[in-house]
């Protein structure tokens, strides 16, 4: 679905204690953003017009029943609700995890319909929303599940991106996730989006060892030799420029990911400490290898600043610009592959790396 041209990116509102609402309003406070998308919240009329006063941001929005009648270049509030909703910003409870899910269901049932073109989820926080229908440690394994494809959580800034192979995952139960399988899946997904998500011809991944030091030939553990290199070995011999794994202490540290155009962490912090200090509150969450675009900001529901008009919402508009990017380079390459010979008219696919 697409309006004017104007591609259509889905909001949802994320946690209402949390700062989510401040970093969604302050985005589209600058009515620029409306000459990039028409973007289509999916909460009230009522809470997202409490929302405004309390921040006091100068901002209209247009009201809709159903999907059908939203505007373009208007800032469109699909009611998921109509009842009045109590806010306690800062508060961890029930009734901050119960909306956070009617807005995500709905803005995933609008994506899997194709009624919006890509999504943008603010913060959740990942407790309070478990309940009978949503039973998972974050967004990334529940679209995993709702939308097509080989989820992998993808963090982007710039030229850096690093994606994990596991992600939510405890210390502990690392190791007995990582196989062969899941490797050559992960491996798989990375190298695919990066072809067809950032133009990326002859993409250059590096892996990091799961042990300190990659394991040091097995004086501190085994599973980069018996695990990690194998299927990387075995990847390699199919043609992917795949290196690894590198001691993950020093790589960042040295500049080494400079020269590479997406890093594989073994696991959640080895990727992510390295990635939010060198790019926080700029870097994108994409769930990349879905059927369909949703990014987020990189960071949770910050609830020490909820509402107190503090937030940086820069992550969060870097982020709606993410999916509008990343929706059309897909598109361009659908088209190139259907029609080859379009090839030498478009930008991105024949440039080489």
């Amino acid at each position: 679905m697409s309006l004017d041209d104007k591609r259509i990116v889905g909001i949802s509102i994320g946690d209402i204690n949390g700062i989510g609402s401040e970093i969604i309003l302050k985005t589209f406070e600058d009515s620029r953003m409306l000459e990039f998308c028409t973007p289509v919240i999916f909460a009230s009329v009522k809470i997202m017009t409490f929302f405004k006063k309390h921040f006091d941001i100068d901002i209209n929005f247009h009201g809709i029943d159903k999907i059908e009648d939203l505007l373009p270049k208007k800032i469109n509030v699909l009611n998921v609700w109509k009842e009045q909703v109590d806010v306690a910003f800062g508060e961890e409870n029930e009734i901050g995890g119960k909306y956070a899910l009617k807005s995500l269901q709905a803005a995933v049932a609008a994506l899997k319909s194709k009624n919006i073109d890509a999504l943008v989820t603010a913060p959740i926080n990942k407790t309070n929303i478990q309940s009978d229908n949503f039973k998972f440690p974050g967004h990334t394994d529940y679209l995993a599940q709702e939308l097509g494809g080989e989820s992998l959580m993808l963090l982007v800034s710039e030229n850096l991106r690093v994606g994990l192979l596991t992600d939510h995952v405890a210390v502990k139960d690392v190791v007995k996730n990582i196989n062969r399988e899941r490797i050559d899946k992960k491996i798989n997904t990375i190298y695919r989006t990066l072809i067809e998500d950032f133009g990326i011809e002859k993409p250059r991944i590096a892996v990091l060892g799961i042990n300190p030091h990659a394991g040091d030939k097995g004086v501190i553990g085994e599973e980069d030799d018996t695990i990690l290199r194998p299927a990387l070995d075995n990847i390699r011999s199919n043609g992917k420029m795949v290196f690894g794994p590198y001691a993950a202490d020093s790589f960042f540290g040295s500049g080494n990911h400079k020269n590479f155009d997406a890093i594989l962490a073994s696991y959640h912090d080895q990727g992510l400490i390295p990635f939010k200090t060198l790019a926080f509150g700029k870097g994108v969450n994409f769930t990349a290898g879905l059927n369909r675009i949703r990014t987020s900001p990189d960071h949770g529901t910050a609830f020490d600043l909820a509402g107190k008009n503090a937030a940086n919402f820069e992550s969060f508009r870097e982020a709606v610009y993410s999916a509008i990017s990343i929706f059309e380079r897909r598109v361009e390459y659908n088209e190139i592959s259907r029609n080859p010979l379009q090839i030498n008219r478009k930008r991105g696919y024949s440039k080489k790396k």
